[in-house]
């Protein structure tokens, strides 16, 4: 069984954890630091690296990791703005992490080299999501490089997985995304409920992390776009008349890109 952890870096980084209790991943170190903490208080070695984009805070730390490890290896999306990388993976190159496999979906759309990595539930445990920023919890990163259209694609994979799938994202942005959710659909009560549940766990010095795509699909607006009372409040903050998932996807966007 894996262990998944949320290793806290800067101010609202997660650097995620996989470790087997003898071998251990990491998941977009953007700062060492935290990581080399993290392994020494855990006796445990540092087996490989998965990126999922190449901002600063995703991939800073990895310089610093890969130095004196000899052969560490670093999976991650083909980009010369990743130079590290020695193992690029895709769809059709999956990353094999001991007797796990793990499924690379492309997601063009925060930034235009953007990977997540899908670890399937098995038995023991259920599925994992590392979905970098492209989905967040309660909301999902901004347009960088990429369009709307890409950003409604990219969520329509991750909304096809199982309902388990543990979504870990790379921010802790939980609460400013729910005041969102909450703008977009007042008469939601499961964003009420949510909010509560946030609160009590980030007073308790908690992560809110990981969610799961459950969750998601019942208080996240990006994931709802389908849902009539997102579309009609998203066409009366934008003064337009939407009628179809992707401009919705857009206004609804720029509408948290101001809020």
């Amino acid at each position: 069984m894996l262990d998944l952890t949320p290793i806290p870096a800067f101010t609202d980084n997660y650097i995620w954890a996989l470790s087997d209790g003898r071998h251990c991943w990491v998941v977009d170190p953007g700062d060492a630091e935290p990581v080399e903490q993290w392994l020494a208080a855990r006796g445990l070695p540092l087996t490989g690296i998965l990126i999922t984009h190449h901002h600063a805070d995703h991939i800073g730390g990895v310089d610093a990791l890969q130095r004196n490890r000899a052969n560490l290896p670093i999976y991650g999306p083909q980009t010369p703005k990743i130079p590290q990388v020695t193992q690029v993976v895709s769809p059709a190159a999956p990353v094999s992490i001991g007797p796990w496999q793990l499924e690379v979906l492309n997601v063009p759309a925060h930034t235009l080299d953007h990977i997540a990595y899908f670890l399937p539930a098995d038995t023991e445990q259920p599925g994992a999501l590392f979905c970098g920023d492209t989905l967040f919890a309660a909301g999902c990163g901004r347009l960088f490089e990429g369009t709307a259209d890409q950003l409604h694609q990219a969520l329509a994979q991750f909304k096809a997985l199982p309902p388990a799938t543990l979504i870990c994202c790379a921010h802790e942005y939980t609460l400013a995304n729910l005041a969102f959710a909450k703008a977009v659909e007042p008469e939601n009560p499961n964003i009420d409920i949510r909010i509560t549940q946030e609160q009590c766990k980030r007073a308790a010095g908690l992560p809110t992390l990981p969610s799961t795509l459950a969750l998601e699909l019942d208080t996240n607006p990006f994931l709802r776009t389908q849902s009539p009372d997102v579309i009609a409040n998203v066409s009366a903050h934008s003064n337009q008349s939407l009628d179809e998932p992707i401009a919705t996807m857009g206004a609804l966007r720029r509408w948290k890109d101001n809020f």
